[in-house]
């Protein structure tokens, strides 16, 4: 919607002259004025500030107008299994989102914005049914899914591709999704991050590794680029191969890895299965014969907080990360400790800028509908516009009477600018294990 409220210029004007912060007065704050009617999810908790296991839904109804007072989105996230960590951290940046674009309103008549959630059980099966509910039942035009590559694929293709609807992933990473232009998403494609993975290793002066991935399609797309580049830089991949999800025991795996000349091994996998991995590769030593490699997925508090100390020091891996020089991102930070008690990963950030660009896509579009926001849902992020830096800057060009490509929404997390395949750019870090602690170094970006 753009209705264009004649009241906005002289707020557009002060938002410049005053450069407010991301989240501003809301900080720390988590209810708004009008809170929306809840009620309980049967997704199960999620943990997280706001209650991510509830669901929120509204009436929508006309304004004056011609506008609503409330436009609810959907949300297909991980509350529990084995990416539940991850869901958490969305449950958090979700609510700060929510918060700051709730105090601001959409269009001239302010409309609220909700987001019924649904939980995926960290598997593509109920990550598609609870889509389907979402789609089919409550009728959203826009959604935001998943936490697991696999999980946000099979929604794409069971549910939102067919119907139309906007999907936008705010944590999926492999490099599959980039086949599928219309499903857009938040984090960087994980092809860089292969890339980087297998010259750090190189460059560690490794020439043989090991490597074992979870069988599905975040595995799969990151296990192959790593493979090819580290052979295409002349190493060697004496062990490449899947295991499966939520096992109690990996140590035939491991046994198979330890049965090579490997002298360094890479997990590319979960936080619950790597946990498992790394106790059973303590118990037999291993951590002390070979060095360890990850990406994204095993940095997490949760393997720290349930491995014991020395199991994994020396450890490296290549991560997502945000600026941590960009003034946003540390108004988000700011705000996000201020609200928590904890500080944020980038995976917060994305959710946070998953849920922006959806109210951003809202208020530009001409209709709630799958049609009008899928035809401004890009823009919005695109250089072509001015740069604003969170939601108030944007919703005051658009109620001035600017469209969707005059903005150029700059992400907590970093640019956002999707491209013609739905990717954003992408921003790395190198981190490193020490004293039992998680420790970042360098950036990489693609």
């Amino acid at each position: 919607m753009s209705p264009q409220g004649t009241d906005r210029l002289d707020r557009r004007t002060m938002l410049k002259l005053s450069g407010l912060g991301l989240v501003g007065a809301t900080a720390g704050c988590l209810e708004s004025d009008e809170e929306p009617t809840t009620t309980d999810s049967n997704g199960g908790g999620g943990g997280g500030g706001g209650g991510g296991g509830d669901e929120e839904t509204t009436t929508e109804s006309d304004g004056g107008d011609g506008g609503m007072s409330s436009y609810t989105i959907g949300m297909v996230d991980s509350l529990t299994g084995s990416l539940a960590p991850y869901g958490e951290r969305n449950t958090r940046g979700r609510e700060l989102a929510l918060e700051q674009i709730n105090s601001v309103g959409i269009g001239a008549d302010g409309a609220s914005l909700n987001v019924s959630v649904e939980d995926d059980e960290s598997t593509n099966q109920a990550g598609v049914s609870a889509a389907q509910k979402l789609v089919n039942q409550d009728g959203v035009p826009l959604l935001i899914g998943s936490v697991g590559s696999g999980v946000s694929i099979a929604i794409f293709d069971s549910v939102t591709s067919d119907a139309g609807v906007v999907q936008i992933s705010q944590n999926s990473t492999s490099p599959e999704l980039t086949s599928r232009p219309d499903l857009l998403r938040m984090s960087p494609s994980g092809a860089a991050k292969g890339r980087a993975l297998a010259n750090l290793v190189g460059d560690d002066g490794h020439d043989t590794v090991a490597v074992t991935w979870i069988n599905n399609d975040y595995g799969t797309g990151l296990s192959d680029v790593f493979a090819e580049t580290f052979e295409s830089n002349g190493g060697t991949v004496a062990y490449n191969e899947p295991h499966d999800q939520g096992q109690s025991s990996y140590s035939g795996v491991l046994t198979e890895m330890a049965s090579t000349d490997a002298s360094a091994w890479v997990f590319i996998t979960y936080a619950n299965e790597y946990t498992v991995m790394v106790n059973e590769g303590f118990d037999q030593g291993y951590n002390t014969q070979v060095d360890y490699y990850g990406a994204e997925s095993t940095v997490a508090d949760e393997i720290i907080e349930n491995t014991p100390e020395g199991s994994m020091d020396g450890m490296k891996g290549i991560t997502e990360s945000a600026p941590q020089d960009q003034e946003n991102y540390q108004n988000f930070v700011s705000n996000f400790e201020a609200a928590y008690d904890t500080s944020p990963t980038v995976w917060s950030a994305y959710a946070y800028d998953a849920v922006t660009v959806a109210a951003l896509a809202v208020a530009a579009a001409d209709d709630f509908t799958s049609e009008a926001l899928a035809s401004v849902v890009r823009d919005v992020t695109r250089p072509d516009g001015e740069e604003v830096f969170n939601f108030e800057e944007a919703a005051a060009i658009l109620n001035d009477g600017g469209s969707a490509s005059d903005i150029n929404y700059q992400g907590v997390s970093g640019p956002v600018d999707l491209d013609e395949n739905g990717d954003p750019p992408g921003f790395y870090q190198i981190y490193s294990v020490e004293n039992h602690e998680y420790v970042y170094g360098d950036y990489i970006t693609s």
